[in-house]
């Protein structure tokens, strides 16, 4: 699994509908989920950290959890089928017992954020569905490229502790 966090939240350009896109946290990939746009605007309110005068689903959602001294330890979302994310709410309830609830991913999303629990990815939706960031990879790809053209035999040899040649000095 693939541990990955809020990036930014919008409006699909094809679709119009709210997106939610989450970024690995080495910052290469990225997951875009559509979302609803009560989902997208409760989501929106826990990022600002906005209060609001009555709670919403999500915020209740959270009461119930806490009142029942219940903690959520992550969400996952595990799989895709016809176009449709599936999550699960994982939460540790009374001696340590662990439950994980079927959820809507953006609904899982909006209940993590208020929780401050992680949000995670399975390999497959990480393979699958996951854009690579062209300019992060690009970085990345020159960094090496720097440090290959810049590698020196000797380079080699100190890390390996090689014993020195007394009579000349040399590694061997």
């Amino acid at each position: 699994m693939k541990r990955m966090q809020v990036d930014k939240l919008g409006i699909d350009l094809l679709t119009h509908d709210p997106v939610i896109v989450l970024k690995d946290v080495d910052g290469k990939r990225y997951l875009p989920i559509l979302i609803g746009p009560f989902e997208a605007t409760a989501i929106a309110l826990a990022l600002e950290g906005t209060e609001v005068p009555r709670p919403l689903s999500h915020d209740l959602m959270k009461s119930i959890i806490d009142s029942l001294k219940g903690k959520v330890q992550k969400i996952v979302i595990h799989d895709i089928k016809e176009n449709t994310f599936y999550a699960k709410i994982i939460i540790e309830i009374a001696n340590n017992e662990v439950v994980e609830i079927d959820a809507r991913p953006s609904d899982s999303i909006a209940l993590a954020l208020r929780v401050k629990a992680p949000i995670f990815v399975s390999e497959k939706i990480v393979l699958e569905e996951t854009v690579v960031d062209k300019v992060a990879e690009e970085q990345e790809r020159k960094k090496f490229k720097e440090f290959l053209e810049n590698l020196k035999p000797s380079d080699f040899s100190k890390n390996l502790n090689l014993p020195m040649d007394p009579e000349e000095g040399q590694e061997i």
